[in-house]
């Protein structure tokens, strides 16, 4: 578990210690695990969204056939 600490200085408005707060904690992931965690996944679903993410990750090299400009058709 992380521990986000902000300290205030005493002539520092609320609403620059509050954005600098949330900044920290959308680096630290606080953010995005609150969201993952607020609904239960099934252990499939959590398998199955990690593999999608993975094939996003990769993405398919064009073949040596399309790189010289041939597109399938006949040029008369």
């Amino acid at each position: 578990m992380v521990q986000v600490e902000v300290s205030v200085d005493s002539g520092e408005a609320f609403d620059r210690a509050l954005a600098r707060f949330k900044k920290m904690c959308g680096k630290a992931g606080i953010v995005t695990e609150i969201k993952k965690r607020s609904f239960y996944e099934k252990p499939s679903e959590k398998r199955r969204r990690i593999e999608m993410k993975r094939q996003r990750k990769v993405k398919p090299r064009k073949s040596s056939e399309h790189s010289n400009g041939y597109n399938g058709r006949r040029s008369y």
